[in-house]
């Protein structure tokens, strides 16, 4: 990329449009570039708006760098909306301003938005999601007479609704469609565990139902949820957790190739000379890596992208190639934490036999997925694991993804693999055992040091 004079336009100041102009400002000290974003001034931590409405964080607390680091490091910041792009003027339009927005090299970080809900009485005030800053304002501003809420919709999202309202005394009901929550994601043990847990913190779970219409009192506002078993919920709001879409509408005309996102190569290159695609909203022509999806919208692999571009964009040489490593997530139900490491399905596929432990409190959990051998001397391989209040190393298991280790070995070195020092030397061994049970192979107890060895030990 020649340095001078050229203009590095960026849509999106979330992980992935911030982590591509940090970085393309570290290579390069003289290209102009330019954030867009309609959201808010500055970057800010998404996954911490629960908190600012639980109280635990201000809005101040979430951004991650001082307001003084944008124009320190010559990062522009416009807050304004990008209604079109003309790819072959190298032009963007933007609401409101008459002159058009020249850049040289686009980068498309728009991200993504909530799905909706198609249901009769779903338009209107009192009907939202929970993903951008003016959501949570549209939830401040109703929470003086917010008594009670139904969420629609199982998943992460859903769960961050029912903790906040809850915080704050909120009646909450549930809809998950599905026999368990997050049962895409979750086999129906492990939904059990989750299921038990919401209605232990006072969540009203209603399983395999849906809404099938948003009612609404004289003046506009909601007044109630029916179910599709005919159930009748009240509530003031209706929280919609039904998963997110690319934000992409603005490039309805614009020649850019879309699929479900904005479709690129494995260097986040779009169909158009000089525009890129990053995070939420980019769609892979080919997943990435083996166990990943071509649409991943995930906050570490938006950073991943960001780096990967800005790389190469500066080093057009030597590009960098998007390669996220095997798939891993984490996320927090309640007071319970929640690892996944490699893809590790809701049913099991061909080939693939797995180990469900459940320690008899129902707080902790692990679901280990190995390859299923044809020879019964062949040791089966570990192929990812899920974990539930029971915290794993992140940089074992990504090596022992990439290594193809036995789950033998994995097993036999649970305690090392774990990163929680206190519960893991009580329940590994219980873990070893159900397997010896379940499988009939050979797994060896670690051997216990004696003081000596212990004080001496690296």
């Amino acid at each position: 990329m020649s340095r001078k004079n050229k203009h590095l336009v960026i849509i999106g100041n979330g992980i992935a449009g911030v982590t591509c102009a940090r970085h393309v400002r570290r290579y390069d000290p003289d290209i102009r570039i330019t954030l867009i974003s309609e959201e808010s001034a500055h970057f800010y931590s998404r996954t911490a708006l629960m908190y600012i409405y639980m109280g635990h964080m201000t809005y101040a607390h979430t951004k991650p760098y001082e307001d003084s680091f944008w124009p320190k490091n010559r990062l522009e910041l416009l807050q304004a909306r990008v209604e079109s792009v003309h790819p072959k003027e190298k032009v963007l339009r933007l609401k409101g301003q008459e002159s058009p927005f020249s850049y040289d090299i686009l980068v498309i970080a728009s991200g993504s938005r909530p799905r909706m809900l198609p249901v009769p009485g779903s338009e209107g005030p009192g009907v939202q999601g929970l993903y951008h800053l003016q959501d949570l304002e549209r939830l401040e501003a109703m929470s003086p007479y917010l008594k009670q809420a139904v969420l629609i919709g199982g998943g992460l999202i859903g769960v961050e609704w029912a903790e906040m309202l809850l915080s704050r005394g909120v009646q909450v009901h549930f809809l998950v469609r599905e026999k368990h929550f997050w049962n895409t994601v979750l086999d129906a043990r492990e939904g059990q565990l989750l299921d038990r847990h919401l209605r232990e913190h006072g969540v009203q779970l209603h399983l395999e139902t849906e809404a099938s219409e948003i009612l609404r009192d004289a003046t506009g506002q909601v007044s109630a949820v029916r179910t599709s078993k005919g159930e009748l919920l009240p509530a003031q709001l209706a929280g919609i957790s039904i998963g997110v879409t690319p934000n992409i509408d603005f490039l309805e005309g614009s020649g850019i190739v879309c699929g479900r996102g904005v479709r690129v190569d494995a260097l986040n290159r779009t169909s158009e000379a000089d525009i890129y695609a990053i995070g939420d909203c980019a769609e892979f022509q080919e997943a990435p890596a083996p166990g990943r999806k071509t649409l991943e919208q995930v906050w570490y692999t938006g950073r991943m992208q960001g780096e990967a571009l800005a790389h190469t964009l500066c080093h057009p040489e030597d590009p960098s190639p998007y390669k996220p490593g095997p798939w891993f997530n984490s996320a927090k139900f309640f007071d319970i934490e929640y690892q996944t490491y490699g893809d590790v399905p809701a049913e099991l596929r061909a080939g693939e036999q797995d180990l469900y432990w459940e320690h008899p409190e129902g707080k902790i959990a692990l679901r280990l997925l190995f390859s299923q051998e044809a020879s019964s001397d062949a040791v089966p391989r570990f192929l990812g694991v899920n974990s539930f209040g029971w915290r794993l190393r992140h940089a074992y298991f990504d090596q022992a993804l990439r290594a193809g280790y036995p789950i033998t070995r994995v097993l036999e070195e649970l305690e090392s693999a774990s990163f929680d020092a206190e519960f893991s030397p009580r329940h590994a061994p219980k873990v070893r055992a159900a397997f010896r049970a379940a499988t009939g192979l050979a797994v060896r107890e670690p051997r216990k040091k004696s003081f000596f060895r212990f004080l001496f030990s690296s």
